[in-house]
């Protein structure tokens, strides 16, 4: 039997492999003692939706569970607005759209409309400075770029060959766990 993946192990992948390792590892112990400010920050913005507080209106569906059979992947929806047609992500601040941010925004769409639901737009909305961000229903290359990761996700191993990226090491919350932060601690100073 295939176990399912995280929807939000996508955007996480695409920063480092590594990280959802770390995330299985620490996933027991309270996130204090491992995420920084930006990632407390935005679990607190993101509070209303889990709680199901964003709105009383019947046609606004929030933190909604999604599945997809055909791709063995969950998760949970920020917001589904049925009468405009639109499912909307929501991030503390966005400075631009990740590929990350992209294959997590099409795994929920890819879940929700092998569901039934119809969806017409796909928006990002920075909570930060309340804009939003359009894209597009995923291409056909976009649909083959999102399944390549879907595959690469089901056949990572951690002995694979790694490269380090500095910028990225320096933003990582597990950057003092990871053995390859041994290799670019000047980069970390």
């Amino acid at each position: 039997m295939e176990s399912y993946i995280l929807i939000s192990y996508l955007n996480d992948f695409i920063f480092c492999p590594r990280s959802i390792y770390f995330h299985n590892i620490y996933g027991n112990y309270s996130k204090k003692n491992y995420h920084n400010e930006a990632q407390t920050k935005g679990r607190i913005a993101h509070k209303v939706i889990e709680e199901n507080k964003f709105s009383t209106k019947k046609n606004i569906i929030t933190n909604m569970e999604v599945y997809s059979e055909r791709y063995n992947i969950f998760g949970k929806i920020d917001i589904y607005d049925s009468d405009n047609k639109i499912l909307i992500e929501r991030k503390r601040k966005i400075i631009k759209i990740y590929d990350g941010y992209r294959y997590q925004m099409y795994a929920q769409y890819y879940c929700m409309t092998e569901m039934g639901f119809d969806i017409q737009k796909l928006v990002f909305h920075s909570l930060s400075d309340n804009k939003r961000y359009h894209i597009h229903i995923p291409s056909k290359k976009e649909k083959q770029e999102f399944e390549n990761v879907i595959e690469e996700i089901k056949s990572y191993n951690l002995r694979n060959e790694f490269k380090a990226n500095k910028e990225k090491c320096k933003q990582c919350i597990y950057n003092g766990l990871c053995d390859y932060n041994l290799s670019i601690e000047t980069c970390l100073v």
